[in-house]
């Protein structure tokens, strides 16, 4: 994972840019996308909620120069919403401070089409300030970024990679959706078994896999391989490297929004909740990560001789990553089906541990060459904010190198892991360990940690207060 390869040219930028500089680039992009859809008039203006949900509205192409030279008004409230839109009860932004508008100004480089829309469209990333320029501190994008800017003191980037599973759902006609399972090839029977790295499945959905391409490429989205996961109908997309954190965040939130957009157009639904199908593993977001030097070079590497001790670096970011996993969880597993997610036997970490080429743990070290050694994230849930998962990541490897963390004893390559849950498997309990962590807000900024707080115990409550068909199954004929 080295820096340099892969990167797109959507735009690297701590901030959003100084909004002087920008007429003259957005007028240029639009133009081209004029040039290439002469029919173009509307745009798509997109903001990551605080739970990486795309919110926002459609300008037209008039509009969006007056807003790439003035910003666009929005409330905070429109950001600080819970995973279904409502509002937060409990926040005083919003409903004690006059609902005010904030400014959005357009993300650098984000300008570009939706290829899967019906009638030409484009799109753009937004981010949120107050009028005197101030980054809003409650603006996931720009957590990120001032975690980011820890490492600029350390001399070292984070060169960042996503994977993301997901399931195709095919049978939305009832109440309960169904993984999408290959048809037998001359009859209309299902396949069974979890298919795990069927190449007849991708060869059957490759009009699907081959417009999600075409997509990824149009949109500049650096995307790699795709294969058949281990639950059936589950699919996992990798995306490459690059050496801005904030740039591979904008990939991966943009990439879940590209292919449950494509899927839709092929008659298909395609879903990253953590855990969709009790019978069925999960999906997760895997963060691949490494640091560069000025040089450029790997500082993880390089790789030890057997029985020998990884280099400082890795072994203190790694010790930083355990250290914070009992309060960062509740960011990694942002919502109640996040949990269920969380069990053994099904592919994702149960305790925080580490190891090395051992899908098992919840940090894992995969093979590869000295310029290549990386390690892979695995907790977090495909649902999660990616701003904020790759936030706590990362201030978890600064705290863990500033503080020289050392990792407890390594799970070794074939070793058996006990199957005992350490992790928090209920959501409240991991949002008690996100209010009593130490590490995070010194990083992610305190009022910051208590508005994502209030915000996941009011969705909580709200939860938990409905009364699921699973109560009247359980209970409705006996009691």
């Amino acid at each position: 994972m080295v820096a340099g390869r892969s990167s797109a040219p959507h735009g690297t930028a701590v901030r959003t840019g100084d909004p002087t500089d920008m007429p003259e680039a957005i007028s240029q992009a639009i133009e081209r996308l004029r040039r290439a859809e002469p029919r173009l008039r509307q745009v798509e203006l997109l903001l990551p909620d605080l739970n990486g949900i795309l919110r926002g509205k459609r300008c037209t192409l008039q509009e969006l120069e007056g807003i790439a030279r003035a910003g666009l008004s929005f409330p905070a409230s429109g950001y600080l919403l819970d995973s279904r839109g409502s509002l937060i009860e409990g926040l005083a932004q919003g409903s004690e401070d006059g609902d005010p508008d904030y400014l959005c100004r357009l993300v650098p480089g984000s300008i570009v089409p939706v290829p899967w829309s019906k009638a030409p469209l484009a799109q753009a990333l937004l981010a949120m300030e107050h009028r005197d320029g101030r980054p809003y501190f409650a603006d996931s994008r720009q957590v990120l970024a001032d975690v980011v800017a820890r490492f600029a003191a350390l001399e070292l980037t984070p060169v960042i990679a996503v994977e993301y599973e997901f399931y195709l759902l095919d049978d939305t006609r009832g109440g309960t959706p169904r993984a999408r399972r290959m048809r037998v090839p001359g009859t209309e029977r299902r396949a069974e078994g979890p298919r795990v790295y069927s190449l007849e499945d991708l060869h059957e959905l490759e009009d699907l896999f081959d417009a999600i391409a075409e997509a990824c490429a149009a949109q500049q989205i650096p995307a790699g391989s795709v294969v058949s996961e281990y639950g059936a109908g589950q699919y996992e997309v990798n995306l490459h490297h690059v050496p801005d954190a904030l740039l591979a965040c904008d990939h991966a939130v943009l990439l879940r929004r590209l292919i449950r957009g494509v899927a839709s157009r092929h008659g298909l639904a395609a879903t990253f909740m953590a855990k969709p199908f009790a019978d069925r593993d999960g999906s997760g977001m895997h963060v691949h990560l490494s640091l560069v030097d000025a040089a450029g070079r790997n500082v993880f590497g390089p790789a030890p001789a057997p029985g020998q001790a990884y280099a400082p670096p890795l072994r203190h970011a790694i010790g930083g990553l355990l250290a914070a996993m009992g309060e960062s969880l509740a960011i990694f597993c942002p919502n109640a089906n996040s949990y269920r997610r969380i069990r053994p036997g099904c592919f994702a970490p149960i305790a925080p541990n580490w190891g090395a080429n051992h899908r098992g743990v919840a940090v894992r070290i995969p093979v590869s060459d000295d310029s290549n050694l990386r390690l892979e994230h695995r907790p977090a849930g495909a649902d999660c904010n990616p701003y904020l998962a790759v936030a706590a990541i990362l201030a978890a490897v600064h705290h863990g190198i500033d503080k020289a963390v050392e990792p407890p004893v390594m799970v070794r390559e074939g070793e058996r892991i006990d199957t005992g849950v350490q992790l928090s498997h209920r959501w409240e309990a991991a949002l008690d360990a996100f209010e009593a962590g130490s590490i995070l807000p010194g990083y992610l900024g305190r009022d910051f940690c208590r508005v994502l707080a209030t915000a996941r115990r009011f969705e909580a409550e709200q939860f938990h207060a409905c009364v699921p068909d699973l109560d009247y199954d359980w209970y409705l004929g006996s009691i």
